[in-house]
């Protein structure tokens, strides 16, 4: 089972947040392995080019319903064993209300829930 510790970043923002994440896992982590898995996650926008300043920041991650997840890297506490990164969301457009939906559709698609009520015309 993975630990893991996240930072809420409260600034004044417009409106989207941070959080500077660290997990700790079981097994070693390549961190190759684990940007490939980023870039290819649905709702997530890898930004991770810091040598021409490209990182998730709230500016650029307000207006998408994606969220930006970069400066990536091996944790410098867990070493091997451990992942760093940090992501900025549009709380407003990837917040609780559009998870909750995501979650339930995948539910119903899945058959873990049965619609009800839904009537085809």
């Amino acid at each position: 089972m993975a630990t893991y510790s996240c930072t809420a970043v409260r600034i004044p923002t417009y409106r989207a947040h941070s959080e500077s994440i660290v997990i700790e896992t079981e097994l070693p982590v390549d961190v190759d392995a684990a940007r490939q898995a980023l870039e290819e996650a649905p709702g997530v926008k890898l930004v991770d080019d810091t040598a021409n300043d490209k990182y998730p920041m709230p500016l650029t991650a307000t207006g998408q319903e994606d969220v930006e997840v970069g400066r990536l890297r091996k944790s410098l506490v867990f070493g091997d064993y451990g992942l760093e990164f940090f992501v900025s969301g549009d709380q407003l457009l990837r917040g609780a209300a559009l998870n909750a939906v995501l979650v339930a559709e995948a539910m119903i698609e899945n058959e873990s829930i049965v619609a009800k009520g839904i009537v085809n015309a």
